[in-house]
């Protein structure tokens, strides 16, 4: 695939990977995670406001630098080399791409407050009888006088023990399983009624448990119809799913470097392994799997402009490649480092925790492969 990068989208990557080898080494991310608040706040200050990196991705006539989906790629494969945990992707990707669908003079001014780092924002999603159905939705919203109210409950809201809001999916009308009667809400975190129960994920991030207690919002917190979310659930997935996949690539390319590195210096019968024919091909066919990953990201960057159908045609296709390719290159990763791979104190077991969950996040292998055929047969129809 010809795909070549502009001179502002280079100039990007170079500031980011700059900052980010200056700031965020190894050492420096196994610290922060270990911590009690589990990240680094001077971290998202600075890409705030040293970087300007949290609006690259936004327009300028909401205070952004004028960027799209490429520039959010550019970041997120990054980010991903460095492992950064810092919410990039709740925040600017899931949260940004609400708001800029919402399109209301509050909306733009919560886009202000994320480009400049005050406001946070994670995705409450998930419920533990869903899967990955973005349509199964328990959590319930009914109308009250002027506002809502939520209750329900939410599970492994990533990024939540940081966030300043929630963006929350609740049905305010059908079945649980209905396409129809589905919306979305900004909550504020520290709304009463709001309870969460914090944890760290194996890859090393934040999530939460989160229950909805009679929590009332106003109706300005509704994003978008009411009833009618669906449709801006998908759009905005698809494109997480999308920046999701290129921060795998990043991960990818590291599992493969440093797996590259280490059988040059391990040595067994007095040669490198790197030497052994067997593991050459063990490599190439790692590297033949970063590449095709990579490449189906762009593609799926590529057609998150086109129609609804082409674009979820083009993500879960990606997504499949990137899930299969996490797998692949993680354990073939583990597997020659031999058993010290897995330590705590080995980088590469940590790009291999991330890359694990990377492959079930937002759907896995056997998810996207039905939506795509899915999507087919609603095409071919």
């Amino acid at each position: 695939m010809d795909f070549s990068f502009t001179d502002e989208q280079t100039m990007l990557r170079d500031s980011v990977a700059a900052y980010l080898a200056d700031h965020y080494d190894f050492d420096k991310r196994k610290a922060a995670i270990k911590s009690p608040s589990g990240w680094r706040p001077e971290v998202w200050k600075a890409l705030a406001e040293d970087l300007g990196i949290l609006g690259a991705a936004f327009p300028e006539d909401v205070g952004g630098l004028g960027g799209g989906p490429i520039e959010t790629m550019v970041v997120m494969e990054e980010f991903g080399r460095a492992l950064v945990v810092e919410p990039y992707l709740g925040t600017v990707v899931i949260g940004g791409g609400f708001l800029k669908r919402a399109g209301t003079p509050a909306a733009n001014e919560l886009i202000g407050q994320i480009i400049s780092g005050e406001v946070i924002t994670a995705f409450a999603w998930a419920e533990s009888q869903a899967r990955y159905n973005l349509a199964n939705i328990a959590v319930t919203a009914r109308e009250d006088g002027a506002g809502w109210v939520i209750n329900g409950q939410k599970a492994v809201v990533i990024g939540a023990p940081w966030a300043t809001h929630l963006i929350v999916t609740a049905r305010t009308g059908g079945a649980q399983t209905d396409a129809g009667g589905i919306s979305v809400f900004l909550v504020e975190k520290n709304a009463k009624g709001v309870v969460a129960r914090d944890y760290p994920t194996v890859d090393g991030r934040r999530a939460s448990e989160i229950t909805f207690e009679n929590v009332s919002v106003p109706a300005d917190a509704l994003i978008g119809e009411a009833g009618a979310g669906l449709p801006l659930i998908e759009a905005v997935v698809d494109e997480a799913v999308a920046a999701l996949c290129a921060e795998s690539c990043g991960v990818l390319k590291k599992l493969h470097e440093g797996t590259l590195e280490y059988t040059k210096g391990r040595k067994q019968f007095g040669a490198p392994i790197a030497s052994f024919q067997v593991l050459q091909h063990r490599m190439v066919d790692m590297f033949i799997q970063v590449e095709q990953a990579v490449s189906m990201t762009y593609m799926a960057h590529i057609r998150l402009g086109e129609s609804a159908i082409e674009r979820a045609k083009g993500v879960s296709s990606a997504k499949v490649q990137i899930g299969r390719a996490c797998r692949f290159v993680g354990q073939n990763a583990i597997q020659l480092h031999g058993g010290m791979g897995m330590t705590d104190e080995m980088a590469i077991a940590h790009y291999f925790k991330r890359a694990t969950m990377i492959e079930g996040e937002f759907g896995s292998v056997d998810h996207h492969l039905r939506r795509y055929e899915h999507l087919s047969l609603d095409l071919a129809a």
